[in-house]
């Protein structure tokens, strides 16, 4: 059964959806490949306490990796580049090229980067932290300003 609720951020509202009460979704107002809003389920504000609380930690600049459980649906290969993207530390990039490579696939970065795109999970999961192989910024599910944002903001650079 999915609940959802929707917190506030610096970043915009953020709803969460849980299935079973696991995070399985963390989507930003027009983020691309955002499910549709009768998918969420019920709202019920009172389900997401941990995730806003480790989500408010972050936006302070207090938290660094989050340890929420997470429920993530998608291919075995998604599966593996999500998990990927939760090993890159607060702070750093890497770019499609160096992840499939660390999956063992060096010729899959246009795989990864579909991947990524369609992380569920964003900031939890951070595929903000992808950037190409020059260290452009590419696409972003949450659009290029928001991922610059969020790097900036890691980087420790002022956001207002």
């Amino acid at each position: 059964m999915k609940q959802h609720t929707v917190i506030d951020s610096s970043y915009g509202p953020l709803t969460l959806v849980a299935d079973d009460g696991v995070l399985c979704g963390l989507y930003m107002v027009g983020q691309r490949h955002r499910p549709p809003e009768e998918t969420f389920g019920e709202r019920d504000d009172t389900l997401f306490d941990e995730a806003t609380d480790q989500l408010q930690a972050y936006f302070r600049g207090e938290l660094k990796e989050f340890t929420l459980e997470l429920r993530m649906s998608g291919t075995p290969f998604q599966r593996s580049v999500w998990e990927q993207l939760r090993k890159i530390p607060y702070g750093e990039i890497c770019s499609y090229g160096e992840l499939a490579d660390t999956l063992g696939n060096p010729k899959a970065s246009r795989a990864v980067g579909l991947a990524n795109g369609k992380n569920p999970i964003g900031i939890i999961v951070p595929c903000h932290r992808v950037v190409g192989a020059d260290g452009s910024l590419t696409g972003y599910g949450g659009g290029l300003e928001r991922k610059q944002r969020l790097l900036d903001f890691e980087q420790g650079a002022a956001l207002f």
